[in-house]
């Protein structure tokens, strides 16, 4: 019987899966949109996507001397403004619209303007030594001076009395500083900790060209489905790569200029400045510093004394020798999940809940937009600045990264967590699905997953149009093998796992004929008339996620 209206059923699906080309096409109305904006505003900002454009704003700046910090701090916004869009061009742009020579534009300009911020800023820094006698502190007698941005902090100590009682230094209204030995005391120095909410030390990534037979797996309608959705989902490993690979993030960084030969030299250094989301939670912390720049990697040796405490988030350390620090964590702290969920809230509006070992992550979702609702660490609320803030998916998904709340796997990412793998062509078909039914239906996480063979998913469903639902919930199994789908007679509760079907059910070839047999009229109207920027927003952050195979 299920085989005879599978022809019919396919095509009902087919027709409201076109929902995810018009979010593309809206997308791209958007961006063109963008982009005459830009050229009305004529503000003097370079295109990022023009490559003249670029390379005349880069070589004027490389003309410009005797900007002081101030002045490079404010064009510094310009420039980081520049490199998030280079960046987004870089993820949003579907590989088939990408020719190769500009991917490798994209990156040099990134890599030419991170270059020249930091070349900048040290220009800067000696500019503002010169002044160093004009800026000396009343009680000391030697410089102290903080300039402070919300993109970057400098500060700056220079020893002009060359007193040896003076070997510690802290900056006034902060507690940043450090110590030094006697013999620096006495002598010639100065000294600068530049620490940054941006990553400038890390080297871009080369990326894989992707290529141009990929589709998008959120915005092709697919007749052929079988064709179409594996090239979709290597079109999405592919933006999962270029995404993890640009995604070092730079917690902390501390520069230090000394002006004479030091010999050994053991320098103490404490920071309660505000950390990533991550530190919050109390796991394993990792201090890095690049000793050798040669080599291009980051060392942990030659760094003592160790130590972090939660409630002041103070981090203090000791170096035996100057460079750059950072903090870092275990890019899947997070994964594997212990269980998720997504339920309706309102009109074209989701909440997905993801639970991990440590934290409760929960995200809202409507139309193109996403925002972290909420955090909980150990069952407790914490908030964080990304709270209330409306983004597209894949800035969000860059945000939560660089907070430390990474649940983002990469096709890399099964080599380092234990994972319930499924079938990709699987997984994208039933997020493809997911999506199109959750403005009606809550989907939630079923351990049963676990149990069934990785060419089937298991995980609850019931439908969802008030808060009543959440009260009482009535979930049903659903087993879907991406192109059959069955009512599973077994519970949650129950001790075996059987795939025996439920009585009076039937087999479907989608999902969206599977719960139909039991939902209400409303509910289906109201997954008829979802929007599609919506749909396409939720398949991209299932898609993302993975919730099948990392649960």
């Amino acid at each position: 019987m299920d085989l005879e209206r599978r022809n019919e059923e396919l095509e009902e699906l087919y027709l409201l899966e076109r929902c995810f080309p018009e979010a593309e096409k809206l997308k791209q109305e958007t961006k063109l949109l963008s982009q005459w904006k830009h050229y009305i505003q004529c503000d003097g900002s370079p295109d990022p996507s023009v490559a003249q454009e670029m390379n005349t704003f880069i070589s004027l700046w490389k003309e410009k001397t005797n900007e002081t910090f101030e002045e490079v701090i404010e064009k510094s916004k310009v420039v980081l403004n520049l490199i998030e869009k280079l960046k987004f061009i870089l993820l949003e742009t579907p590989p088939c619209d990408l020719q190769d020579k500009n991917i490798i534009q994209y990156q040099e300009s990134i890599l030419q303007l991170q270059e020249l911020l930091h070349l900048k800023f040290g220009v800067a820094t000696e500019i503002l030594l010169k002044q160093a006698s004009t800026l000396a502190d009343l009680d000391s007698g030697n410089m102290e001076k903080v300039i402070k941005d919300e993109n970057v902090t400098l500060y700056v100590w220079a020893n002009l009395k060359k007193n040896p009682r003076h070997r510690s230094v802290r900056f006034s209204e902060t507690q940043i500083g450090f110590e030094i030995p006697r013999i620096l005391a006495t002598s010639d120095i100065a000294v600068r900790l530049l620490h940054t909410h941006y990553d400038h030390v890390s080297a871009l990534h080369p990326v894989s060209t992707p290529s141009k037979e990929y589709t998008s797996a959120v915005t092709e309608l697919v007749k052929d489905d079988v064709k179409n959705v594996e090239k979709a989902i290597s079109k999405e490993v592919e933006e999962e790569s270029k995404q993890q690979e640009r995604g070092s993030h730079l917690i902390q960084e501390e520069e230090i200029k000394v002006e004479e030969e030091q010999g050994d030299i053991e320098v103490k250094m404490s920071s309660a400045e505000e950390e990533s989301e991550a530190i919050k939670c109390e796991r394993e912390m990792k201090v890095l510093s690049e000793t050798v720049s040669a080599g291009k990697h980051w060392r942990t040796d030659g760094i003592s004394n160790v130590s972090y405490k939660p409630k002041e988030r103070l981090v203090t350390f000791s170096l035996d020798t100057f460079g750059p620090v950072t903090l870092i964590q275990d890019a899947h702290i997070n994964m594997p999940y212990q269980s998720w969920e997504l339920r309706p809230l309102d009109v074209n509006k989701v909440l997905l809940t993801v639970t991990t070992v440590f934290t409760e992550i929960q995200i809202q979702i409507k139309e193109n937009l996403c925002m972290l609702s909420s955090i909980k660490l150990k069952d407790k609320k914490h908030i964080s600045i990304l709270e209330g803030t409306w983004m597209t998916p894949i800035p969000f998904i860059i945000a939560l990264k660089e907070a430390g709340l990474n649940i983002f796997p990469t096709r890399h990412s099964h080599f380092y967590v234990i994972i319930n793998n499924k079938v990709p062509l699987v997984e994208v078909k039933a997020y493809r699905q997911m999506a199109l039914l959750s403005s009606a239906f809550a989907f939630g996480w079923s351990k049963w997953n676990l149990l069934c063979n990785s060419t089937k998913v298991v995980f609850k469903v019931r439908e969802h149009l008030t808060e009543a639902c959440t009260e009482n919930p009535n979930w049903a199994l659903l087993m879907f093998s991406g192109d059959r789908a069955q009512r599973l007679k077994i519970k949650e509760e129950s001790e075996a796992f059987s795939e025996a079907l439920k009585e009076e059910t039937e087999f479907h070839s989608t999902l969206y004929h599977m719960v139909k047999d039991f939902a209400s009229e409303e509910a289906m109207e109201k997954v008829r008339s979802s929007n599609c920027q919506f749909v396409n927003s939720v398949c991209h952050m299932l898609l993302s996620t993975r919730l099948l195979s990392y649960s």
